[in-house]
């Protein structure tokens, strides 16, 4: 790893440079919430459905990943925001003084990499999970046991050190810097993908949890989104982290119970 001095004491974005960024990022949420919008609209109406066994063909486990990584993009986007922002008020600052910068897009670019894995690793997994049975063709749970078992272990996960470890990551952006600064669009790429891995520990629990209800359940999907920005963004961090937990291990044991029919 190579650190810059830039780094750690880079003033705010200005106002304009702020408004450009937050922008962008609207404007690819939007975009990835229209499209994820779209096939829950589809799947609602039945137009869009995924093989109920292993005879996926190559073009419909395309389709599967590609959905998955829209939805990412939807998702997780907004709560890295700080992160970008940070990252882009390093190179601005860079830039006013003719040094060597790097695009935000090649970081941004190695976070969605990082992202995009965790897709192609959720693809796979709804495919296992449609060829035995334990998921249905409209994307929805066959086994009650399987929703519960998935609620507790993403409530259990909430109170791990990996999950405290990944979180404060993703909360401290400056922290972030200042430890994994790298030179030129190659080391910015790696920082992406690298800041993408931690997010990726921090939220990959509750996004597995669309297994537990339905992968295209637009409701859903927002609500997991709302608590993933939560926790990252809002005050006590702590307390989000253990109350979302406690709300998903009860959770778990209600669908078990049969009270969540």
């Amino acid at each position: 790893m190579s650190t810059s001095a830039d780094s750690p004491l880079e003033p705010p974005l200005s106002r304009r440079d702020r408004a450009l960024i937050l922008g962008a990022l609207l404007l690819v949420c939007a975009l990835a919430w229209a499209v994820t919008a779209r096939w829950a609209a589809m799947m609602d109406r039945m137009e869009l459905m995924i093989p109920a066994e292993a005879s996926w063909s190559a073009a419909e486990l395309a389709l599967v990943f590609v959905m998955w990584a829209v939805m990412m993009a939807a998702m997780m986007l907004p709560a890295a925001a700080p992160m970008i922002a940070a990252f882009a008020a390093i190179n601005r600052r860079r830039r006013q003084r003719d040094a060597p910068y790097v695009p935000t897009a090649v970081f941004l670019a190695g976070y969605l990499l990082a992202w995009s894995g965790f897709s192609l690793a959720a693809t796979a997994a709804q495919w296992l999970l449609s060829e035995t049975g334990l998921l249905s063709s409209m994307m929805e749970p066959n086994s009650r046991a399987l929703a519960a078992a998935l609620f507790i272990i993403a409530g259990l996960y909430q109170w791990s050190p990996l999950k405290r470890v990944c979180l404060t990551q993703c909360r401290s952006p400056l922290g972030f810097v200042i430890a994994e600064w790298r030179e030129g669009a190659r080391g910015a790429l790696v920082m992406g993908l690298r800041h993408g891995i931690f997010c990726i520990g921090c939220c990959a629990g509750l996004m597995l949890l669309l297994f537990a209800v339905a992968v295209m359940d637009l409701r859903w999907v927002a609500a997991l989104a709302l608590l993933v920005t939560a926790e990252k963004l809002l005050p006590w961090p702590a307390l989000w982290r253990h109350a979302i937990g406690g709300g998903l291990v009860l959770a778990g044991i209600a669908v078990a119970a049969g009270f969540a029919d």
